[in-house]
């Protein structure tokens, strides 16, 4: 099994309806997004992926979320823009563009400071 990672960053301002605490005032964040694809077998090339292919199908999913209020973007209408559902929204949107015949996107972190993150990892 193969395992590669990419990083970027986005920063967004949102807040958690329903819950009690500070985190239901409006406020933001600079977020560090992780992108983690894992595949049994290397292309001919000797890669799983290309990180730059990566790189921009995260650049482009992230672009709709960068200087925004998350609360306003249609998929968290009906949901609370936490990082855990950030985290999920980012896997459900790169899954549909990196995943293949021998790869696929195993996890996606969502870090809303240096030492508190989220991590979904599908439900497959």
């Amino acid at each position: 099994m193969y395992e590669v990672k990419v990083m970027a960053d986005f920063a967004a301002a949102h807040n958690l309806r329903n819950f009690r605490g500070r985190c239901e005032n409006l406020h933001g964040h600079n977020w560090k997004v992780e992108v983690t694809v894992r595949g049994d077998r290397l292309e001919e090339s000797g890669v799983l992926v290309d990180f730059g292919e990566v790189k921009d199908a995260l650049r482009k999913a992230l672009h709709q979320l960068d200087h925004q209020y998350l609360n306003d973007l249609t998929y968290f209408q009906d949901k609370n823009p936490s990082s855990e559902l950030i985290a999920r929204y980012l896997f459900e949107t790169l899954s549909a563009v990196i995943d293949g015949p021998h790869r696929r996107v195993h996890s996606v972190s969502a870090w809303e400071s240096k030492d508190s993150c989220a991590t979904y990892y599908g439900e497959r």
